[in-house]
């Protein structure tokens, strides 16, 4: 079977990625993933001034900070224009079919490896007991894609912050290109703003793709999938980040495959791939980081309470958040998670609790009381520093939630299903991933 081939049976292809020309400041366009620092728009004002008179994927994106403001509709225009502006000036250019090795270097964490791909949506489905190949590992919102099937329908171009995670405790889909570094076309090499790190990026050309395709197709076998995990439906490539992203581009595949049904060629229309990042969930590099939660417009003391519906809830006052931090990381049979707002700071110990997962019992916490009360709102938060700063605020309210372990990552959506929404995070703000790459997705 032809590695191509091989490939298709698994979900990927080789996507012709666009990237800027050698001229542009690679530092200056790339930013970081839209739905980071929803909270803190003077980060987005910042990154504005930087990239103001300079191609950058600025122009390209929707900081999600700036979805309920009142000009949504120019902004989005303004995208598109701009996608086909960068198009036919020459800014970006069009590789052929390859892959792309990614390696970031963030200061804080050891370094990762990344292999950009286009994977396919045929073998993607987001609901919760989804058997698919690719799949959704946390709650998707529905109500969140329409706003940015806005942005999608009618882009020339994707540019992806999706990273999708695969399960290779042996190393033998990405490791292996790290040795042959020396022998790969490096593609960019350059510091990303504002603290980002570094990022170094090789193409991976078709002569390199037989021992990926087969290394894929050895992951994916189902007898091999069922002794390990006990099921035969087996689960290539878990979402990372990005879930509603790729949501998304679900959502208008099928919507342009619904009204293209005339077009014998429509399965081979760029619109049925994704560009994504792929990791391995083994990297030393991909750290696992919890998404915290702040509540703003509440009454801490009735919030609080409301746990009591969950399970049997004790609260402990402490004195510092580095002792929240420390006792929502110990492992027993009881759930804790860390409060604070401007009066007091503590644990919130719960046992018997409905759900699995501390993430899941905040969440139905959260659910109940926001019903409730229509003024309040929930934002999520990566970093417990911005978290603590955000929570003390008159009216408000943070939510500490400890790491997930990545080690029983696999195992636990494959038998649970997806995870409530923002469970997890593969690092913090900072660490997230910066557009850099584009693909075609009209023609």
């Amino acid at each position: 079977m032809a590695f191509k081939d091989k490939l298709a049976a698994v979900g990927v292809a080789a996507p012709a990625i666009v990237m800027p020309n050698s001229d542009i400041d690679m530092s200056k366009w790339a930013v970081v993933a839209c739905d980071q620092y929803t909270s803190e728009p003077e980060y987005w004002e910042d990154v504005a001034h930087i990239t103001d008179t300079v191609p950058s994927t600025f122009k390209l994106i929707f900081p999600e900070c700036y979805l309920e403001d009142n000009d949504a509709q120019e902004r989005i225009k303004n995208i598109q224009n701009a996608m086909k502006a960068y198009l036919a000036d020459g800014v970006l250019t069009e590789h052929e079919p390859s892959f792309f090795l990614v390696k970031r270097e963030t200061g804080t964490s050891p370094r990762r490896w990344g292999l950009m791909v286009a994977l396919d949506l045929e073998a993607y489905d987001y609901s919760k007991d989804s058997t698919t190949l690719i799949r959704a590992t946390e709650g998707t919102i529905i109500e969140r894609i329409p706003p940015r099937k806005k942005i999608r329908i009618g882009a020339p171009l994707e540019l992806p912050h999706i990273m999708v995670l695969i399960d290779d405790p042996d190393k033998t889909v990405i490791e292996p290109l790290t040795a042959q570094l020396d022998r790969l076309q490096k593609i960019y090499d350059f510091d990303l703003m504002k603290e980002g790190g570094h990022l170094t990026g090789y193409k991976i050309d078709q002569s390199r793709m037989e021992s990926i395709a087969d290394a894929l197709t050895k992951l994916a076998d189902p007898k091999s999938f069922e002794k390990r995990y006990g099921s035969k439906d087996v689960l290539l490539f878990a979402m990372g980040d990005g879930n509603h992203s790729l949501a998304t581009a679900k959502a208008v595949w099928e919507e342009i495959k619904a009204n293209k049904t005339s077009d014998s060629d429509i399965m081979n229309h760029p619109a049925r791939w994704a560009l994504v990042e792929v990791e391995n969930i083994y990297d030393e590099g991909l750290i696992f980081e919890p998404i915290h939660r702040v509540l703003f417009d509440i009454d801490t003391k009735e919030f609080l309470k409301t746990f009591s519906s969950v399970g049997a809830v004790n609260f402990k006052k402490l004195d510092s958040v580095d002792a929240i931090m420390e006792s929502i990381k110990t492992k027993d049979e009881i759930q804790r998670i860390g409060y604070v707002d401007e009066e007091q700071i503590g644990v919130i110990e719960v046992q018997d609790s409905n759900s699995t997962i501390a993430a899941g019992t905040v969440q139905a916490v959260m659910d109940s009381y926001l019903s409730a009360h229509k003024e309040s709102s929930v934002d999520y938060i990566h970093g417990e520093d911005v978290t603590i700063k955000l929570g003390r605020k008159p009216g408000n309210c943070g939510i500490l939630l400890p790491a997930l372990d990545k080690g029983d990552f696999f195992k636990t959506v494959i038998l649970d299903g997806a995870l409530p929404r923002k469970t997890f995070s593969m690092g913090e703000a900072h660490e997230k991933r910066f557009y850099v790459e584009a693909r075609k997705i009209t023609r």
